[in-house]
């Protein structure tokens, strides 16, 4: 497998830093404990390590003594109007400190109210009002732990009317008020591209993209409305939309994510080739 990365200095910093990487779950625990998987890095969903022990967290820690992890949460609720949650921000900030992680990621969203979490990533509105929350949020969230944060633009499958701005537009003000820098979900693009009837290219055009430093590759359930499931291979549209961001991006670090209906190994690493294959091709100069 053709995988060619390398470790910045300092991966605490933001830095770029290109390679590719598998999510680390736990139908592949052994594969990665009792051989050299062939990736750059892998990524964990940090709320499945943020306990005192057990056996998650002591796999992570002897598959982090081997590579590189990337830390991505679902339970930040960066758009929550009652402000981000102490105690789990503690536990997040302990488990980074522990397994020094390339850098710690979540989505723009909101998941929880003060009395409940919902476990989903529900959709933002995208106004002034909101942009204002969020960015506090992300200073917040930042200051806690001691590090720059990634942030991911979501899938969706509605929009509000109160609406004052693109969700690109929206996540380029997010950026550059609070110097985060962005997971870009390629998948997430192609499927609200499709839900919401805008275009991905100016998705794309519309985003700093040199504050990307990872892309996300999944699959998704076809549909009237495209669902982004995690449960399939990366489509065809998805690779093309990836080519095109992969001629935009700087060095970024690539993963294929699968979270669901899980294959054997060696077909998620196909697969991490192939956006391998495609990234490197997309760095060849273009001929005159």
């Amino acid at each position: 497998m053709a995988l060619s990365g390398s470790l910045i200095d300092n991966p605490l910093t933001g830095d770029p830093f290109s390679g590719f990487g598998l999510g680390l779950r736990r139908a592949h625990y052994a594969d990665f404990l009792e051989s050299d998987v062939a990736v750059d890095f892998v990524e964990i969903i940090s709320e499945n390590y943020m306990v005192e022990g057990g056996n998650p967290l002591r796999v992570l820690e002897q598959v982090r003594a081997k590579m590189p992890v990337i830390m991505h949460g679902v339970s930040m609720s960066i758009g929550s109007a009652d402000g981000l949650d102490r105690d789990y921000l503690a536990k997040l900030k302990a488990l980074a400190d522990r397994i020094e992680p390339l850098w710690v990621s979540d989505h723009l969203c909101w998941t929880r109210t003060s009395a409940h979490n919902s476990h989903d990533l529900l959709p933002m509105p995208y106004t002034h009002d909101a942009l204002d929350l969020v960015c506090d949020n992300i200073d917040h969230a930042q200051n806690v732990l001691g590090r720059t944060m990634l942030f991911e633009n979501p899938s969706s499958y509605m929009t509000f009317p109160e609406d004052e701005m693109s969700e690109w537009e929206f996540i380029a003000a997010m950026a550059m008020r609070t110097r985060c820098y962005l997971l870009l979900d390629v998948n997430n693009i192609y499927v609200s591209a499709h839900n919401h009837g805008f275009s991905a290219t100016d998705y794309l055009d519309g985003l700093p993209l040199d504050r990307v430093r990872q892309v996300h590759l999944a699959g998704h359930t076809e549909g009237t409305i495209k669902i982004d499931t995690h449960d399939q291979p990366v489509c065809d549209g998805v690779w093309d939309l990836y080519a095109k961001a992969m001629q935009r991006l700087g060095p970024v670090a690539t993963m294929i994510e699968r979270d669901d209906r899980i294959p054997p190994l060696p077909e998620l690493l196909v697969e991490l080739d192939r956006a391998a294959q495609i990234a490197e091709a997309a760095r060849q100069p273009v001929a005159a």
